[in-house]
C-alpha cells in the first residue's frame, strides 16, 4: 500500500509539471512534448510514472496522444470569458425565486430529460452498492441505537474523520468543531441564522447559486449581488466599496470552484477578502461542496485555513462527492458560532440520522474514498473540457464558456438578445435541462446566460447538446 500511494503521488507531482509547461507557455497549442523516455530521464522516474501523469492530462483534456508520434499539446483554444457589468454599489433588494425555479427543479426528477441542468453525480459513477453493504454492516454492529436520535453535533466517529480530511484544504479543527447537518444546504441555512435576523442584507456572488437565494428568501433577508468574475471570483474591489456604504451582516461565498461559475479565488485573494471581513467584523459563511473536485492533484485551501479570529463558517457535504441521497452535510465552526448552531439544529429537527453518518464514515476510515474521489476528479475533468470544446463547436458565435479547474459546472454567455429563460420550455421539448441564467441573480439578470452540467455528458448525450446548439442559433440570430 505504501510503495503504491508513493507511486501515484510521484505521477501527479510530473502531471504537475507538465501542466506548468503548457500553462507557462513553454509548449504551445499542437506542440510535440518530451517523449516518454526523455520525460523519464529528466525527471528521474520511472516510464510507467511518466505515462501515467501523461494519460492524467490527456483525461483532463490538455493533452493528445498520436498514434507513433507521441504526446502533444491540445488544440483547446478557449473562448475569454467576461466579467459581466454590473455597477458596484447597489441596495440590497428582496429576494423571489418564484413558480419558475421551483418547476425547474421538478424537472430534475424526470427520467426522460438529460439532466445537463442538475449538478448533481451521475448515480452511475457513484458507489451505492457498496455503501448500502456498509450501512448494513453499521446497522446490525449498532443495533437499537441505530434508531434514535442523534442530536447535536452528530455521529462522532463522522466528525473525527471530517476533521481529519480538513487538513487536506489547509483547516486544522477539532471533532467539536464539526456539526453535521442534513446536507449543504441546511448547513447554510443554520449559518444564515446564526449570524442574522430578518431583515438583514447579506453579501452574494453575482452570479451565484440559486440554493444561496433560496435561503436568503426563506429567513427573510435580503441579498447584496457583488459581481464575480467567471475565472477569478469575486470582485473584492466592489465589495470593499459595497461594504463602506451599504449595512450588511454575513458575507455568503463559495470560495472554490464557485456555482455556477466555477470561478475560485487565490490564496492571496482569500486571505484579503477576511482582512476585509474582519475591518468591518462580518461573518463569512463559506460554501467549499466543491472544493474536494479539484481537476488538479491537490484541492485548493479554503478560506478558512486563513481565518484567525472565528469568523468563518464553513459548509460543505458528501452531495457532489459520494452519496447526494444520504443528505450527510456539516458546518466547521469555532466557538463564537457553534453553541448557536447547535441549538439551531436542535430546534430544526432535533439531528441527523445516525446510519448514512456511519456508513459514510466507515467508506472514509478504509481509504476508500480516496480512491474513489481520485476517479471522480479524473472523470469529472475530462467530461468538462469535452463539454466545453462541445459548446464551443456548436453554440452561436460569440458565445463565451468558462474553462474551471475544478467541479463539474460550466457558464456560457450567449450573444445579447438570447433568452435562456424563455427558450427553456423549448429545451424541455427537445429533451434536456439546463440552468437558465435568471436563477442565478436576485435581480434575475444574465437572461443571455445558462449553466451546464457535465456529470451526464457521454458519446450517447452529445447528440442532445447538438440539438441545444441548433436551437440557440435558431433563437439568438433573429
Amino acid at each position: 500500500m505504501v510503495a503504491s500511494e508513493s507511486v501515484l503521488h510521484r505521477y501527479e507531482q510530473v502531471a504537475t509539471h507538465v501542466r506548468h509547461l503548457i500553462e507557462s507557455g513553454t509548449y504551445s497549442s499542437q506542440e510535440k512534448l518530451p517523449s516518454v523516455r526523455n520525460l523519464s530521464t529528466q525527471l528521474q522516474v520511472s516510464i510507467t510514472t511518466v505515462l501515467e501523469a501523461y494519460r492524467m492530462l490527456e483525461d483532463q483534456g490538455l493533452v493528445e496522444a498520436r498514434p507513433q508520434s507521441g504526446y502533444y499539446v491540445n488544440d483547446r483554444t478557449p473562448l475569454p470569458p467576461r466579467l459581466a457589468g454590473q455597477t458596484l454599489v447597489e441596495d440590497p433588494v428582496d429576494v423571489g425565486m418564484g413558480e419558475f425555479l421551483m418547476r425547474f427543479l421538478r424537472d430534475f426528477q424526470r427520467r426522460d430529460l438529460v439532466q445537463f441542468g442538475s449538478a448533481c453525480p451521475n448515480p452511475a459513477f457513484l458507489p451505492t452498492a457498496r455503501l448500502a453493504r456498509g450501512m448494513g454492516k453499521v446497522a446490525k454492529e449498532i443495533g437499537l441505537q441505530g434508531n434514535q436520535y442523534d442530536i447535536p453535533p452528530g455521529c462522532e466517529t463522522l466528525r473525527v474523520q471530517i476533521a481529519r480530511r480538513a487538513l487536506q484544504s489547509g483547516c486544522v479543527v477539532a471533532p467539536e468543531e464539526v456539526m453535521l447537518t442534513l446536507g449543504c444546504q441546511e448547513a447554510l441555512t443554520l449559518c444564515l441564522l446564526a449570524t442574522c435576523k430578518a431583515g438583514d442584507a447579506v453579501v452574494v456572488e453575482s452570479p451565484t447559486f440559486y440554493g444561496h437565494l433560496q435561503a436568503i428568501e426563506m429567513l427573510g433577508l435580503k441579498a447584496v449581488e457583488i459581481p464575480s468574475d467567471p475565472v477569478h471570483g469575486l470582485s473584492l474591489a466592489a465589495l470593499r466599496q459595497s461594504l463602506e456604504d451599504v449595512p450588511v451582516r454575513a458575507v455568503l461565498l463559495c470560495t472554490n470552484f464557485s456555482n455556477p461559475t466555477g470561478a475560485s479565488l487565490s490564496d492571496d485573494d482569500k486571505q484579503e477578502l477576511l482582512e476585509i471581513l474582519g475591518r468591518h467584523e462580518l461573518p463569512l459563511i463559506e460554501d467549499d461542496i466543491f472544493g474536494d473536485l479539484s481537476h488538479a492533484p491537490h484541492r485548493p485551501h479554503a478560506a478558512r485555513a486563513f481565518d484567525r479570529h472565528d469568523r468563518v463558517l464553513l459548509c460543505s457535504s458528501f452531495s457532489k462527492t459520494l452519496a447526494p441521497g444520504y443528505r450527510v452535510g456539516w458546518v466547521l465552526a469555532g466557538p463564537r458560532y457553534m453553541p448557536r448552531l447547535h441549538q439551531l439544529k436542535l430546534f430544526s429537527n432535533l439531528g441527523s440520522p445516525i446510519l448514512p453518518a456511519l456508513a459514510i464514515s466507515e467508506f472514509l476510515s478504509n481509504g476508500a474514498f480516496e480512491h474513489h474521489l481520485r476517479q471522480c476528479k479524473r472523470h469529472y475533468a475530462r467530461q468538462v473540457c469535452q463539454m466545453a470544446e462541445a459548446v464551443a463547436r456548436n453554440f452561436p458565435a460569440g458565445t463565451l464558456v468558462t474553462r474551471p479547474k475544478g467541479g463539474f459546472v460550466i457558464w456560457v454567455e450567449l450573444p445579447v438578445g438570447c433568452d435562456t429563460r424563455t427558450l427553456y420550455p423549448k429545451a424541455i421539448e427537445l429533451g434536456l435541462t439546463f440552468g437558465p441564467g435568471p436563477i442565478f441573480s436576485a435581480r434575475g439578470r444574465f437572461r443571455n446566460c445558462l449553466r451546464l452540467c457535465a456529470p451526464y455528458w457521454d458519446a450517447s448525450t452529445e447528440p442532445m447538446l447538438v440539438r441545444l446548439g441548433d436551437l440557440l442559433r435558431a433563437r439568438c440570430s433573429r
